[in-house]
This record gives structure tokens, C-alpha cells and sequence, in this order.
């Protein structure tokens, strides 16, 4: 029984540290600001989604723009666009993501 117990931990401990390892998300710095968000107007709504809208994306150092997209509404959330944040002398990138 004891046996079966630990490795019924192991098992847990496994699938936790898998899952958060799932989950982390890229940390994304740019030396710089982001250039002023294009614009670009949201399609006809669409039942069950929302429009995220396009930004800017920071790779290779320099900026690309990323058009936007649907997103899957999630009942009693929010949506929060992504968006780049001054920290310091560099600037982060804030995933888009849901809140209540």
C-alpha cells in the first residue's frame, strides 16, 4: 500500500511539473517602444467571438506587425488585449489574456 502511495505522488508530482511547464509563456523584452498600433478596423461581429486586435510583435530586433484575430468568448471573462508595457529602459510585452 505504502508503495502504491508513493508512486501515486511521483505520479501527481510528475503531471504537475509538466503542466506548469505547459503553461509558462515567453517573456518578451524590446529595447524600444512599439511603433503607433495601425489602424485596422474590426470585421462585423461573429457570434461566440471576439475580435482581438492586431499589435505589434517584437523578433529578430525589430518590430512586425501581427493582424488580428478571433478569439473563443469565454463566458462571464473579459477579454485583455495584448500590449506592451514600459519596464525601465526596455519595454514587455503583456500576453493577451481573459479576467473576470
Amino acid at each position: 500500500m505504502k508503495l502504491r502511495s508513493l508512486m501515486l505522488a511521483a505520479l501527481t508530482a510528475a503531471s504537475a511539473l509538466s503542466a506548469s511547464a505547459a503553461l509558462a509563456q515567453e517573456v518578451l523584452i524590446a529595447p524600444m517602444g512599439p511603433p503607433p498600433a495601425r489602424v485596422e478596423p474590426p470585421p462585423p461581429p461573429r457570434d461566440g467571438f471576439i475580435w482581438d486586435p492586431g499589435h505589434w510583435r517584437y523578433m529578430h530586433g525589430q518590430y512586425g506587425w501581427a493582424p488580428g484575430h478571433w478569439q473563443p468568448v469565454r463566458v462571464g471573462y473579459r477579454w485583455i488585449p495584448g500590449h506592451w508595457a514600459p519596464r525601465g529602459p526596455n519595454w514587455r510585452w503583456i500576453p493577451g489574456h481573459w479576467a473576470r
